[in-house]
């Protein structure tokens, strides 16, 4: 991914001390959801990121020259037992969540991942439990298979009353002069 880094982050990175963070933002329908991998309260632009030290875990970030498609892996542990329920019932699937990378020095991270919410699978350990959400890039999209077809119901299900396809038998057998005279 292309990005300008910010004049801050790379002198804060030049420091001979560096602090440096991630921050997950996860948007749900409910509400956004927004840690960082330090402790207490972070305010990054206008949005608040609840710390959450060492018991955020992001496996699978890598920086690639080509378009291929990436997902990385968060875990977050130490969860009560009273949160997994909120986890179980809300809709993830395919919504949106994003990874940046900052410095305690700056207030400018940058965006090093974003993608779409796949897998979540639940731990219950009994006291506490351990959350771990798959996040695939968005390229991943184009690997899929599209459950479109071309034909005249597909067609219809999307847009109706659109009578594209109805024109489409007539056409396979037809001779078509294109460019020349008729003979």
């Amino acid at each position: 991914m292309t990005r300008s880094t910010p004049v801050s982050l790379l002198t804060a990175l030049g420091q001979p001390e560096v602090y440096p963070f991630y921050a997950v933002e996860m948007l749900f329908d409910s509400a956004p959801v927004r840690f960082w991998t330090g402790y207490g309260e972070r305010t990054i632009g206008v949005d608040t990121y609840l710390g959450t030290g060492n018991l955020l875990n992001i496996s699978g970030l890598e920086e690639v020259n080509d378009l291929s498609s990436k997902r990385i892996t968060l875990q977050l542990s130490g969860v009560p037992a009273s949160l997994i329920s909120l986890a179980l019932q809300e809709p993830y699937k395919n919504r949106p969540a994003k990874v940046y990378f900052g410095t305690t020095d700056t207030t400018t991270p940058i965006e090093v991942f974003s993608g779409r919410m796949d897998v979540m699978d639940v731990e219950d350990g009994g006291d506490t439990s351990t959350i771990t959400l798959t996040v695939e890039s968005k390229l991943v999209r184009l690997e899929k298979a599209s459950n479109w077809r071309y034909t005249e119901g597909s067609h219809q299900s999307r847009h109706s009353g659109d009578t594209f396809f109805s024109f489409v038998a007539d056409l396979q057998d037809r001779d078509i002069v294109w460019g020349r005279e008729k003979a």
